[in-house]
This record gives structure tokens, C-alpha cells and sequence, in this order.
């Protein structure tokens, strides 16, 4: 049985960059997109989901709970404020499968109460993408977060980079999910591949 995420996890904002990379081989892929047009939101996740249904890779749809379940997605994942505003219910009781960012002990309890499929912890370390209010969290926290989940898969992120990601699983995460190191890369497409020689690498371990 295949794992839940893939070991490498790129985070994009819309389906053109997914385009871009899905070919390549991504197994699991996020999208993030930030447009509120409902009507471009249905549009992105249909078009991602059709993308990667033809490429084998999972689609995990950020924020847009019920426009993914509209579309057919089966992954979502929710911020904490998503989250509060959620309808966790209905989103299981379509079978759709839940991903949750924490970043403390609150969050981290609030997600475990709504029994996701899987756990984010981050910043692990700094990240220059996105202002963050949380500071790096450190591979101490991966540690203590695995143990406190068990066999809930963990997927890290914030600040990593392939020279880092071995010492993130070594920590405990199940995966690793990355945005600025490939995202600010001079040749996005070449680093991802450098990403899956890797996770090929990790997953033939």
C-alpha cells in the first residue's frame, strides 16, 4: 500500500505551475492558490486534479474545502483558521482526507481532536516566502511532534533544503514539504528533479 504522502511535497500556487512540475514525476502535490473568484478556484482545482489523476500523483487542495469536494478532490489541507471554519463533518463524510498545519501544543491538540490524516509542523527553520509569526521550530520539535502522533504521518516544512531534508526524517517526519527552495531557484523544474532523484533515493531505502 502506497504511503499517504509522498516523502517529497511541493506546495504551488496555481495549476500553471503544476503543469510544470506533476510531469516530472511529483507523486504528491499541494495547491495553494490564493485567488477568492469561486469560479477560478473551481477552474484551478479541476484542472490540477485532472493533471495529476493523468500523472499518478495525489492532489491535496489548501483551504478550498468545498469547491474540492464539488470538484471530485479527495485531499484537503487546512490551516488553523481554515480549520476553525470548517466543516469537518462534511468534509469526511464526502471521504475526503484532511492534512492540518500546527505550529504549538494548542494547535497541535485542536488538530488531533479532529482526527486528521495527517499532521504539518513548521517552520522547522526560517523560511522567506511567507512572514511568519512562529518562530523556527528546530528538529528538536519534529522529534517531540512525532512522539507525541505516533503513526499519524508528519510532514515537515519551512526552510529546507536537500542538504537538511535527511536530518528532518532522521527527526521523524514522514515528509517534507517545500515551496521557497524550488520556488526562488533559478531553474525551478531542474531543482525539483535533483528533489525526486532524492526521494527515489529515500523511498528505495
Amino acid at each position: 500500500m502506497p504511503a499517504l504522502l509522498d516523502v517529497f511535497y511541493p506546495i504551488v500556487p496555481d495549476t500553471a505551475w503544476a503543469r510544470r512540475l506533476v510531469p516530472l514525476g511529483v507523486k504528491t502535490l499541494q495547491l495553494r492558490y490564493k485567488g477568492e473568484d469561486p469560479r477560478a478556484i473551481r477552474r484551478e482545482i479541476a484542472e490540477s486534479l485532472e493533471l495529476c489523476i493523468a500523472h499518478g500523483c495525489q492532489l491535496i487542495v489548501n483551504d478550498h474545502w468545498q469547491a474540492a469536494i464539488d470538484v471530485g478532490a479527495d485531499f484537503v489541507h487546512l490551516g488553523q483558521e481554515d480549520l476553525a471554519a470548517a466543516d469537518v463533518a462534511t468534509i469526511k463524510a464526502a471521504g475526503v482526507k484532511l492534512g492540518i498545519s500546527t505550529h504549538d501544543e494548542a494547535e497541535l491538540a485542536i488538530a488531533l481532536a479532529v482526527e486528521p490524516d495527517y499532521v504539518a509542523l513548521g517552520p522547522v527553520w526560517e523560511t522567506k516566502l511567507k512572514v511568519m509569526k512562529w518562530a523556527p521550530q528546530g528538529l528538536d520539535r519534529v522529534r517531540a511532534w512525532k512522539q507525541k502522533i505516533g503513526d499519524l504521518p508528519l510532514c515537515a516544512i519551512g526552510g529546507i533544503t536537500p542538504e537538511r531534508a535527511p536530518h528532518v526524517l532522521a527527526a521523524g517526519a514522514d515528509s517534507v514539504a517545500i515551496i521557497t527552495d524550488f520556488f526562488t531557484h533559478p531553474e525551478p523544474e531542474a531543482r525539483v528533479r535533483q528533489w525526486l532523484s532524492w526521494a527515489e533515493r529515500v523511498r528505495g531505502a
